[in-house]
């Protein structure tokens, strides 16, 4: 069955969930969707969710407060926070059944800051957006694509010890990461050349996020 597409400029929220619960939740606008690849975009001043622990680390510029919030996914138990998206406008890419999606850092003024290679659960389309759940590792990758470092692998290695990323899931991820990097150095897939893809959005109003945002997500 064709899945539902999303009209451009229109909102999207991607959520993590886990344990049936909202982990995050964050509005983005809609730049394209033809069923399969879903492209998105976020501004500075967008309100969103996410754990207190990991707002609490942000304003405090504590490392271990984040790492604790790993401790409470893995328990389940967890309080929401607000918190606006700053700084940054990002570009980001799903598509259907990847294990990873693909982001490009820009500054308000358009210029490009870096990519970013998101490893998580292949989403699930919702009637407010898409569902998945963050796995902690990412890919960094200069604005050139010449040069790439891996980010939070002790996060990885954290939730992995703490059950949160089973031998399956941990599989996947290995090939999610050949993949990604193969992408890299072919130019291909997100990474190849295309004049018009990953530019700066056009102005407009900031997403917000639906009432329904924190509903018990089906199946």
């Amino acid at each position: 069955m064709t899945a539902e597409r999303f009209t451009p400029g229109s909102t999207a929220v991607r959520r993590d969930i886990a344990y049936g619960r909202v982990w995050t939740a964050m509005p983005y606008t809609v730049l394209a969707d033809d069923g399969t690849t879903l492209t998105l975009t976020a501004r500075p001043g967008t309100a969103m969710l996410a754990p207190s622990s990991w707002t609490t680390s942000r304003r405090a510029g504590d490392v271990a407060v984040r790492k604790r919030g790993i401790d409470d996914l893995a328990a389940g138990q967890w309080e929401l926070d607000h918190w606006i998206w700053r700084d940054t406008v990002v570009l980001s890419r799903f598509v259907a059944g990847e294990p990873y999606s693909v982001h490009r850092f820009l500054t308000p003024e358009g210029r490009p800051l870096r990519w970013y290679v998101n490893f998580e659960r292949p989403h699930r389309r919702t009637a407010i957006g898409i569902d998945t759940l963050d796995l902690f590792l990412d890919l960094v990758i200069t604005p050139d694509l010449t040069t790439h470092t891996w980010k939070d692998e002790d996060e990885y290695a954290q939730a992995r010890r703490l059950g949160l990323i089973d031998e399956a899931t941990h599989r996947q991820v290995e090939r999610a990461r050949e993949a990604a990097l193969s992408q890299l150095l072919d130019r291909s897939g997100p990474f190849a050349p295309a004049p018009d893809a990953w530019t700066m959005p056009l102005p407009g109003s900031l997403p917000v996020l639906s009432a329904a945002t924190l509903s018990t997500p089906a199946g």
